[in-house]
């Protein structure tokens, strides 16, 4: 298939740690060695955009420890995004490795296959992020990202300090946006508040001890 946008939302939104998925690695903080794509160039644009839906958090990581990102098709507001143009093998490849798959296995073929086919959302299994979901198109190209098939199934769950950092970074790098706008973007989703203040989230999004 021709060039696909991979629309992140969670931590990927931060290059530094996308590119764990794509030429492997472990971020700082994290628990997990990537081994990444087959095909490890970097995208060939990274765009940033809002995309109809909700955010919430839910589920505990292993790689992060806490809830993770969850991006909801039915939600009503928007979502702050990170597009990255990348080949349809590299973006079967991640999702691969989102869910502790082989990149090139059998996965990581199937969903880059059927790409082409994905008209809206296509559900592969049930894992927390087996579903894909088609997001229209940018530059003529499909957007895609991947989530769990019914978000409203998932227990709010609050996220790791380390997971939020990587997300505030990605949304600084990304969206321009300041330690408030972030702290009250995030304590709107589902499973923050479980744990974080507004204020708490507020030093951690401005990098301070």
């Amino acid at each position: 298939m021709q060039r696909v946008w991979y629309v992140a939302y969670g931590s990927n939104l931060a290059f530094e740690r996308f590119r764990c998925y794509l030429s492997g690695g472990r971020p700082a903080g994290g628990m997990r060695e990537y081994p990444g794509c087959r095909d490890k160039q970097d995208p060939k644009r990274v765009v940033s955009l809002d995309v109809p839906g909700g955010l919430m958090f839910a589920g505990e990581s292993r790689a992060w420890g806490g809830g993770m990102a969850f991006y909801d098709v039915k939600g009503a507001g928007l979502v702050a995004c990170r597009a990255y143009l990348l080949s349809g093998e590299q973006l079967g490849d991640v999702a691969a490795q989102e869910m502790r798959r082989e990149p090139g296995g059998e996965f990581a073929r199937d969903l880059a296959g059927l790409l082409g086919e994905v008209e809206s959302v296509h559900t592969m299994g049930p894992g927390r992020y087996e579903t894909v979901a088609r997001l229209g198109t940018r530059d003529g190209l499909p957007m895609f990202t991947v989530t769990h098939g019914d978000v409203s199934e998932l227990e709010p769950a609050a996220p790791s300090a380390t997971y939020v950092g990587w997300i505030a970074a990605g949304l600084r790098e990304a969206h321009g946006w300041s330690a408030d706008q972030i702290a009250d973007y995030l304590l709107a989703a589902p499973g923050v508040s479980k744990t974080w203040t507004r204020g708490e989230l507020t030093t951690l999004a401005s990098g301070e001890d």
